[in-house]
């Protein structure tokens, strides 16, 4: 599993850590696992616009890849209202707080058997659908991205328990406006849903920051960066 290098990781650790002292809550949204919950889920996030994507800084807690997991590696979906109106995007057949999203990030942790004499290939994996009216489940919109962490290493790091990735949000028929709503329903668990500034958004661009100073070198997004609200399920 690739890491950060020490030294980066360890200044931009410590700079986060001052700017989170400053400005109090540090996450989009928490969540407290349960006993119920076998597979590796999200505990911490921290998601914001970041230029034309969104960027997230997702805390699991354990692994969400590799042996320790086995077959019960990470199997998270989040969804995003970019536009904050149920009128658009996802239909569910019943009311939930999924509708109207109309971007879902499904997140897994998979192995994959190249060779039946060679071990299998463990990575992340990353895709994201956009939600159209139409869609009636997180299956039935467009693909815009299959990406994982071996291959896509531009958009997706892993550091230990933490994912760092980066959501394209350029694609011409995805609403904008200047709130998006984020929703993250753990298996058996509440949904948790918080606000975060949306495209339009006078702080779009300035929130979380995944790359450091937009140099391309991955780095931890400051905590507190991009939260305007926090949500606690459980």
């Amino acid at each position: 599993m690739k890491r950060l290098p020490t030294l980066l990781a360890c200044s931009l650790l410590a700079s986060a850590n001052v700017s989170a002292a400053s400005r109090g809550t540090a996450s989009t949204f928490r969540y407290k696992p349960t006993s119920d919950d076998e597979r590796p889920v999200v505990v911490d996030a921290t998601i914001g616009p970041q230029g034309s994507d969104f960027a997230m800084r997702l805390k699991f807690n354990k692994l969400p890849f590799g042996e320790e997991c086995k077959q019960r590696c990470a199997n998270v979906t989040l969804f995003l209202d970019t536009d904050s109106s149920v009128q658009s995007g996802l239909h569910l057949a019943t009311k939930g707080p999924e509708n109207g999203a109309d971007l879902a990030v499904v997140i897994q942790g998979v192995r994959e058997y190249k060779r039946q004499d060679a071990p299998p290939v463990m990575m992340l994996r990353v895709k994201v659908r956009q939600l159209g009216t139409d869609a009636n489940s997180t299956d039935g919109g467009e693909l815009l991205a299959d990406l994982n962490d071996r291959q896509d290493p531009e958009r997706i790091q892993v550091d230990g328990n933490t994912v760092y990735l980066l959501v394209d949000a350029t694609s011409a028929l995805l609403p904008s406006a200047r709130k998006v709503r984020v929703v993250y329903h753990p298996p058996g668990g509440n949904a948790v849903q918080a606000t975060i500034p949306g495209m339009l958004g006078s702080s779009s661009g300035r929130g979380v920051q995944i790359f450091k100073n937009g140099s391309g070198n991955w780095g931890r997004a400051p905590a507190g960066a991009a939260s305007e609200h926090s949500g606690d399920g459980g």
